[in-house]
């Protein structure tokens, strides 16, 4: 993590937009279920917001540093946080109602570790589940932003096609300032 989103993701106003005007969005008409999966909640802006509304919520971060204070965080909730790799999950088939990621995708090193996420959000989702997110559009000023970090943004003409080879229907991409996604893992 470069020192811009060393600022940016603990902020207030970071916390503000994905609980305000991300997540209402993407959430909108969705059950969630019982059991979500949040992939690389960072600083946890979604997470907080998230877990008020499942019974059981898993998150999967790949830095030992997030993981260790979300964990102190939500010791003793309904939160669970987890090291690992959201390319590669250690959870069965069919083990959550919703996977969710906001803001991740584009620290996702290359294309086909991307697919390898989606694969594994849908392999992880029980029948009738629901994979739902965000992510930012590339632009000149994120590119500098992310200056020093990894900034893979996705194209999202190619990400309906993605989703959908992934075995995703029922797919609905909003493209206003960022990325909103909704997929579904039919029965």
């Amino acid at each position: 993590m470069n020192s811009n989103h060393a600022k940016l993701m603990p902020s207030p106003e970071w916390f503000a937009h994905i609980q305000d005007e991300v997540l209402p969005q993407a959430i909108a008409g969705v059950c969630l279920g019982p059991d979500l999966l949040e992939l690389g909640p960072g600083w946890g802006a979604a997470t907080e917001w998230l877990r008020t509304r499942v019974a059981r919520l898993v998150t999967v971060e790949h830095e030992q540093e997030s993981v260790t204070r979300l964990a102190a965080k939500y010791a003793g909730s309904n939160v669970s946080v987890v090291f690992g790799d959201a390319a590669a999950l250690e959870y069965p088939d069919a083990s959550f109602d919703t996977v969710a990621t906001f803001t991740m995708l584009h620290h996702v090193p290359t294309r086909a570790q991307q697919d390898r996420v989606l694969a594994e959000a849908f392999r992880v989702l029980r029948s009738g589940g629901v994979f739902l997110g965000s992510d930012s559009l590339p632009s000149d000023g994120l590119h500098r932003f992310h200056e020093g970090d990894t900034y893979n943004p996705v194209e999202p003409a190619a990400f309906l096609t993605r989703l959908q080879t992934v075995g995703f229907a029922a797919i609905t991409l909003h493209v206003a300032h960022n990325l909103i996604f909704t997929a579904r893992k039919e029965r």
